[in-house]
């Protein structure tokens, strides 16, 4: 089970960006996956597209399997590129030195295969504890939760079910966490319907999480 954080570690986990900014970031884990490609081609070919900006959060075990896709993911100009831990572990559960290792591993290899200095890190299935703060911070790294879980990974949740999650919570500055591992089944339907009805319709604009949290004034 995840610890809370301290008042004073909670100050650096951020979950969502300015509320007077008129845009919403759209986040998508990479967790490694036993069955299937483990890459939602479809759902990446739309992002790319219709230039809708993403940032996308990928672990060191499914990078090691799509060397191919991370260099697309890497050469499209509104795309952002974060890390999730080596091999998805539950962080908790390990010490300061194993929770180091984990958390570095991707950003080492972005950087020495990639050439790609990686600055944003969210923790496998979300989880954390006062140690994964400590860690995180000490590598300078900026640490990105969310507000609004979508659930796609749920093969219970229809399409409409997972988009009427998101639209009730969509605000300014909100940070949605979904996947583009094909866990979600329903994802691209999702996506597609988000961005062209739900976010127009609430006047919010995609955008990637260092733009929502560089944010000063209204985005146009």
């Amino acid at each position: 089970m995840t610890r809370t954080p301290v008042a004073g570690a909670q100050a650096e986990v951020i979950r969502s960006g300015p509320p007077a900014c008129p845009a919403i970031a759209l986040t998508f884990d990479l967790c490694p996956v036993r069955k299937g490609t483990g890459y939602d081609k479809a759902l990446i070919d739309y992002l790319i597209d219709h230039r809708i900006p993403a940032t996308f959060f990928l672990s060191g075990r499914w990078m090691a399997k799509h060397d191919a896709e991370v260099e697309r993911l890497l050469e499209i100009g509104f795309f952002e590129v974060g890390t999730h831990g080596e091999v998805h572990a539950h962080l908790p559960m390990h010490s300061d030195a194993e929770q180091r290792r984990e958390i570095l591993g991707p950003v080492k290899l972005l950087s020495e295969h990639y050439a790609h200095e990686a600055v944003l890190f969210r923790p496998p299935y979300g989880e954390y504890n006062d140690v994964t703060v400590d860690v995180v911070k000490t590598l300078g790294l900026k640490f990105i939760q969310w507000n609004i879980e979508s659930g796609d990974p749920d093969p219970t949740l229809s399409a409409d079910q997972i988009l009427a999650r998101i639209e009730r919570r969509a605000k300014p500055g909100s940070i949605v966490v979904l996947h583009a591992n094909g866990k979600g089944k329903q994802t691209r339907q999702v996506v597609e319907r988000l961005t062209a009805d739900v976010l127009p319709r609430k006047g919010l604009k995609p955008v990637t999480v260092s733009e929502l949290l560089s944010c000063k004034q209204p985005v146009r």
